[in-house]
């Protein structure tokens, strides 16, 4: 990542048009000054579960008195809780929450985002999630992604019967959900008490043989193995991996999978942090990603993950800011388009509050987006 002083950047038709070191860019047209401040490509937001209904502020109660992730999924609560709250929303509800959602990331500088279903576990929900989200890529000035994770958790009405609802999602759900082209991707949970790595293994080969490219939410809590799947698999992005062991390190840097790390979650559930540094040092490419979610992660502010990827993953300036823009973007998809300042690409760049990339990670707790270019148009 190059950080050039002193350039102007000339935006024609929402793309990146020149970038000159004097102000023949700028020649006649209307002018936007950064004011000698730092401007970068607008934040990439990999990994979010951003339409849900309800929220899960009384589970931290439970969280409190050392209830578990697991232990509170086990009960009823958790993802559970929010499938409930999304299968009695309507879509509208639905839209206009995640609508407000989206006007707040891109005030904080995330001009793209990837959103995973998943609160649904039925075919219905499921792709009304999916609808919303098709509903907010024509309405939002956001860029969104979306990917179906169905195979989020076992629903109530399959408790005991995890075989059951592995062999919907084969023969039911993925096919139908193929044939609406609303998502590119597929994603699982493959962790201990969800599903195991023959029953992800399955599921993920059922979804590439219907044309999904695969992600996998990958030994977050256990070293189940789910790294060493997304590797053989051909996984676009393992996610989370913070109990990956460095076999499941060797198997990602061997298939060029990228690793979506989600230190907001770490750090809001008093957990672990994934070993940025190890990876970096694996030659494994790693996005940093909020993973907001109403449970595990009710923050979309991307400047916070960036800090904590300085303060938890001891990663260089330079490092999170390609974990955040040009990585992420390939975690989507979208390294063509996004993710850099190049001629070209998508005209899609914040101007901090900062005058460098240090005083960006530097400072937390506040908003340091200054202006915020959309597609060439400023927001």
């Amino acid at each position: 990542m190059t950080i050039t002083p002193s350039v102007s950047i000339g935006i024609k038709d929402g793309k990146i048009a020149c970038i000159c070191t004097d102000d023949q860019c700028c020649e006649g047209k209307q002018v936007v000054d950064a004011g000698g401040q730092l401007v970068t490509a607008g934040l990439v937001d990999s990994h979010t579960h951003l339409v849900f209904g309800g929220f899960r502020q009384h589970e931290l109660e439970l969280k409190l008195r050392g209830a578990e992730y697991l232990e509170i999924l086990a009960a009823g609560g958790g993802i559970l809780s929010t499938v409930k709250a999304t299968r009695a929303a309507s879509a509208d509800e639905l839209q206009n929450k995640a609508a407000d959602f989206l006007d707040q990331m891109l005030a904080h500088g995330t001009t793209t985002v990837e959103a995973k279903s998943g609160y649904g576990l039925d075919y219905e929900t499921e792709l009304k999630q999916l609808e919303v989200v098709a509903e907010l890529q024509k309405s939002h000035k956001m860029d969104i992604v979306s990917t179906f994770m169905g195979a989020h958790a076992v629903p109530p009405e399959f408790k005991g019967n995890t075989e059951g609802f592995v062999d919907l999602l084969i023969n039911d759900m993925i096919p139908k959900i193929a044939k609406t082209g609303l998502s590119p991707y597929c994603d699982i949970f493959c962790e201990q008490g969800v599903f195991n790595v023959e029953q992800s293994r399955r599921i993920m080969e059922a979804a590439r043989n219907h044309g999904f490219k695969l992600k996998i939410h990958a030994d977050e809590i256990v070293d189940l193995g789910g790294a060493k799947l997304a590797g053989e698999m051909q996984a676009v992005s393992a996610e989370h991996l913070i109990a990956a062991s460095d076999k499941g390190l060797e198997a990602l840097a061997a298939n060029g999978t990228i690793a979506v790390l989600l230190p907001a979650t770490s750090f809001y559930l008093n957990k672990p942090f994934a070993r940025a540094r190890n990876m970096v040092d694996f030659d494994i490419p790693v996005a940093i990603a909020s993973d907001f979610n109403p449970g595990s992660s009710p923050g979309y502010n991307m400047q916070l993950a960036m800090s904590l990827g300085y303060l938890k993953y001891r990663l260089y300036p330079a490092e999170i800011l390609t974990a955040v823009t040009l990585n992420a973007a390939c975690a989507i998809g979208l390294g063509d388009t996004k993710g850099t300042v190049e001629i070209g690409k998508d005209a899609d760049l914040v101007i901090w509050n900062c005058p460098d990339l240090d005083f960006l990670f530097y400072r937390f707790g506040n908003n340091q987006a200054n202006k915020v270019v959309k597609n060439g148009v400023l927001v």
